[in-house]
């Protein structure tokens, strides 16, 4: 079997490594909770390839998170659910549907009115989706749990608290302005405070689940992607310790062998060389 830009090939492929007694003893194994865990790690790993520049790498990032959605679709398939023509035929029906002002006869929307119609698409589909599930024998609310429902649960949690927020907005369950939000960050600091005084495990943990909560509440009323901004910052806190790394290997030096002191000291002389060069996030 040779290589293709057609996918069709990437399906017959997927094919040979299910087929029983000839196919691959892994790939054969696997169910959809077991490839899972891979479909997450791999939209992961095509974020991170956009966010490094490097093109080359997320064209194998595509081809990786292609591959999951090829998989799925087969193991579906095999159980007499759908195949990946209905994957397909699902996603663009909903492309279709969600955009009449590109597809239809609805035009001149600014992007206010977009997203009012997006919204209420989204709300229609969710209703036939409903009644599909009633049609199937299922609980119309197998997944949904009153109007929060339908956000995923294995989304990262600061992504997670952030549409949920979000969602509740929608009914005026808000903050209506951000200096609101900042009050209640610092007096949920203070429940973190109090918490670490009683030496309460569990106490503690839940008060700085509030505060992270709290956190991420602030970062949507700035339009920022909480998880976008701590990325950022994980990779900022990387970039510089990296740098204290170098400065004491330059001395021959190791880690272990500086004192915090000294770490610190190195650690602003790379934050003011990044604001110097304009590097700095």
């Amino acid at each position: 079997m040779k290589p293709s830009t057609d996918i069709t090939r990437l399906i017959e492929i997927m094919a040979a490594l299910r087929t029983p007694e000839t196919g691959c003893p892994w790939d054969l194994e696997q169910d959809f909770a077991s490839i899972a865990p891979y479909t997450l790690e791999e939209a992961y790993e095509v974020v991170d390839a956009i966010e490094r520049g490097d093109l080359a790498d997320l064209r194998e990032e595509l081809g990786d998170l292609l591959l999951q959605v090829v998989f799925h679709a087969r193991m579906a398939e095999e159980q007499g659910a759908f195949a990946f023509p209905d994957v397909v035929d699902a996603i663009t029906r909903k492309l279709i549907r969600r955009h009449p002002h590109v597809f239809g006869d609805i035009r001149d929307l600014s992007p206010e009115d977009v997203k009012s119609l997006w919204d209420r698409i989204k709300s229609e589909e969710k209703a036939e989706r409903r009644a599909d599930r009633e049609a199937l024998g299922q609980s119309p609310e197998a997944h949904e749990a009153g109007f929060l429902g339908g956000i995923p649960t294995a989304l990262p949690a600061l992504t997670r608290a952030q549409k949920l927020t979000s969602k509740a907005a929608k009914v005026g369950f808000d903050w209506p302005e951000a200096t609101q939000v900042i009050d209640k960050i610092h007096e949920e600091l203070e429940e973190v405070k109090d918490a670490s005084s009683s030496g309460d495990r569990d106490r503690i943990e839940d008060e700085i689940g509030d505060l992270l909560f709290s956190v991420t509440n602030l970062a949507r009323h700035y339009s920022i992607d909480s998880e976008r901004a701590l990325r950022r910052t994980n990779a900022k806190f990387e970039r510089r310790f990296k740098a204290i790394e170098t400065a004491l290997g330059a001395q021959d030096r190791s880690l272990d062998e500086a004192s915090l002191d000294e770490m610190e000291r190195l650690w602003v002389a790379a934050k003011l060389a990044e604001r110097k060069s304009g590097s700095a996030l």
